[in-house]
């Protein structure tokens, strides 16, 4: 009788890193809809983490009121560049790289984020590198591939995928510009994945001196929200009827990404990873791209290209090469009974030895899409 329970209990945390993909594909179909019937992408940066705030710090307030530690002025500073970095840049990219290309396009991109993180946390020596290590060797091999399959999405299209339900006839009218708009939004996209690089390195930093992740989420939201609003308005300032909300997607998606992404998600990324570790729950991150694939076709008639497929396949092969590496790497200190210890336990007890300080750092620097997961 208590095999099945066993059983179950062993695929929960497949179920919900799968829940949790289905949530990041959602939220990228839903924000595509809102860009197409015109939303303004600034805009929508704004409300989205306008409403995660309001979202996330009441259980901020509520859950760690005994643990937040206290707000030192440096801390503070490192919290308005993470809000800067992710919220207010990435975000901007991101939204403005869908704008001028599609949503799986978009979210094959992304995938190219864990090879720019290793090699940012490389240069600035939060990773340590033995060129003569297999796993060192993969990382590097992975960082390479996944740029190398960000170049064919963006500059091989191929034949046309012939899917029944898609519209061929916006694709003709469309066509004599969509190289052009592929290479904007694809420049966009990666200067995007540099930012959030740039955002999980530091952030890896600031949770060393404020472990309390809700707190810290609210804050980035808050600060993000208020620099966004900052661009929105400079981008937006000769065009008030941007800021306009009606009763379809262009409301639906800041509600959903603001509640969903920086909500539910958040939840379910804090539970596998105190269980299952950072990188069992980033090997799901290409599952998202698929379902967006699959159900953008039906829903944005989205046109599949081969290009397209085979460049976001060797992306996936990077990042699967990076996270093969970033796994041997971190098996020496994830022992059976350290993965009994919730991750915040484990932050403060770490705080006197420098060296599993570094080690946890890097661990910390694998996550995938932090802001769309945890933000």
């Amino acid at each position: 009788m208590e095999q099945p329970a066993g059983n179950l209990s062993h695929a929960k945390p497949f179920f919900a890193v799968i829940l949790q993909q289905f949530i990041t594909a959602g939220m990228a179909i839903i924000s595509k809809l809102a860009l197409n019937q015109g939303m303004n992408q600034h805009v929508l940066v704004v409300y989205r983490y306008s409403i995660a705030t309001v979202f996330v710090a009441p259980f901020a307030l509520l859950f760690e009121r005994k643990v937040r530690p206290t707000m030192t002025w440096s801390t503070f500073g490192k919290i308005v560049l993470l809000g800067l970095f992710e919220p207010a840049l990435d975000q901007n990219l991101y939204y403005t790289g869908m704008k001028y290309t599609t949503a799986t396009f978009a979210s094959a991109m992304t995938n190219m984020a864990p090879a720019f993180v290793f090699l940012m946390a490389w240069i600035v020596r939060l990773e340590k590198v033995n060129i003569r290590r297999t796993e060192s060797q993969a990382k590097i091999l992975g960082t390479v591939v996944t740029v190398g399959g960000a170049m064919v999405m963006t500059l091989v299209r191929g034949p046309i995928l012939n899917l029944p339900w898609t519209n061929h006839n916006h694709h003709q009218a469309s066509a004599t510009t969509a190289n052009q708009q592929d290479l904007k939004g694809a420049l966009m996209i990666t200067s995007g994945c540099i930012f959030w690089s740039a955002f999980n390195v530091l952030q890896a930093i600031t949770i060393k001196s404020y472990p309390a992740r809700l707190s810290l989420t609210a804050w980035i939201c808050f600060t993000g929200a208020v620099q966004a609003t900052v661009i929105a308005l400079a981008m937006e300032w000769h065009s008030p009827a941007a800021w306009s909300l009606h009763l379809d997607s262009t409301l639906l998606a800041p509600l959903y990404s603001g509640i969903m992404s920086s909500g539910v998600s958040y939840t379910i990324q804090a539970a596998v990873m105190k269980t299952k570790g950072p990188v069992f729950a980033t090997t799901f991150s290409p599952l998202s791209m698929v379902i967006v694939a699959i159900i953008s076709s039906f829903i944005l008639s989205e046109i599949l290209y081969l290009g397209r497929i085979i460049g976001a396949a060797v992306i996936i092969t990077g990042l699967y090469l990076v996270l093969w590496g970033k796994s041997k790497d971190q098996t020496p200190y994830n022992s059976a009974s350290e993965k009994m210890v919730p991750s915040d336990q484990k932050m403060t007890a770490i705080t006197d030895k420098p060296k599993t300080t570094e080690k946890e750092l890097v661990v910390d620097l694998t996550r995938i899409r932090t802001v769309d997961d945890s933000v």
